[in-house]
C-alpha cells in the first residue's frame, strides 16, 4: 500500500519558534523539515553580498535565474553551492529579509521550488503564507503566535547563542518592524488560514508547543504519533 504524503503547514509571525517547534515535530514524524524562511533569507544575503539594494526589486530579481537552493537534512542552507547557513541570520539579513519577501516575483520562484518539494514526500513546512498560499490544501494548519515581547526575548537568546550582537530593543524593533511589513504586503501577506488552528506559545517552553503541534497532527489526519 503507497504511503500517504502529508502535508503539516506552521505559519506566524517572525520570531514565534515555528523553526524549532516544525523541526522537532518533523524529526518525531519521519518527515521533511522545510525552512522556508531560510530560503528567503539566501536570496537577501545573496543580493546583499552582490552589493544590490534589498529594498529594490528591479535588482533584486536579477539574482532569480539559475539559483538553486538547497536544504540539507542537516539544517544546512546551501545558495549556488555556497554555505550560508550561519551567515544568512546575521542582522543585516534578518532586517532586510522582510522586502525581498514581499517580491512577488521572488515569492513565486521559492513557491514553486517549496510546492515541488511537497509533492515528492511529507512535510512539515513553516514559514508566513504556506497554509493560505503555499500548500492551500495541507492536511493540517497551524498559526502559532507569541506576543512581540516574549519574541523579541526569544530572538535576542538566540542571536547571544550564534554570537551574534545586537540590543533586546532592536531585536524589539525588528520583530514589530518585520510584522507590519509582513502582515500589509500585497501579496500573500501574513495572515491565518481559515481551517487553521491558532497556537499560542507566549507561555509554553518548546516541548510543549510540539505536544500541541503533534496533537493536532493526530486530530487532523488520524496517524500514530510515535513515541519519543
Amino acid at each position: 500500500m503507497e504511503e500517504k504524503i502529508i502535508s503539516v503547514a506552521i505559519d506566524g509571525p517572525a520570531a514565534a519558534g515555528k523553526s524549532t517547534v516544525a523541526k522537532k515535530v518533523a524529526q518525531i514524524l519521519g518527515f521533511t523539515y522545510i525552512d522556508t524562511g531560510a530560503m528567503y533569507r539566501a536570496v537577501t544575503h545573496a543580493v546583499i553580498a552582490k552589493g544590490l539594494d534589498p529594498k529594490s526589486e528591479e535588482q533584486s530579481v536579477t539574482l532569480l535565474p539559475g539559483m538553486i537552493i538547497d536544504l540539507k537534512e542537516d539544517g544546512r542552507v546551501l545558495c549556488n553551492g555556497e554555505d550560508v547557513t550561519k551567515v544568512i541570520r546575521e542582522p543585516l539579513v534578518s532586517g532586510n529579509v522582510s522586502y525581498i519577501a514581499a517580491m512577488k516575483p521572488i515569492r513565486l520562484a521559492l513557491v514553486d521550488m517549496q510546492r515541488a518539494m511537497a509533492e515528492k514526500k511529507s512535510v512539515v513546512m513553516d514559514g508566513r503564507d504556506i497554509g493560505t498560499y503555499v500548500l492551500p490544501n495541507a492536511q493540517v494548519k497551524i498559526y502559532q503566535i507569541a506576543s512581540v515581547e516574549t519574541r523579541a526575548v526569544r530572538r535576542y537568546e538566540e542571536n547571544l547563542e550564534k554570537g551574534i550582537n545586537t540590543t533586546l530593543k532592536d531585536v524589539e524593533n525588528d520583530v514589530r518592524n518585520r510584522d507590519y511589513i509582513d502582515s500589509n504586503r500585497a501579496f500573500a501577506p501574513l495572515k491565518p488560514a481559515p481551517d487553521s488552528v491558532l497556537i499560542d506559545t507566549s507561555f509554553m517552553s518548546v516541548d510543549q508547543a510540539v505536544e500541541a503541534v503533534l496533537k493536532v497532527v493526530h486530530d487532523k489526519t488520524g496517524i500514530q504519533i510515535p513515541c519519543h
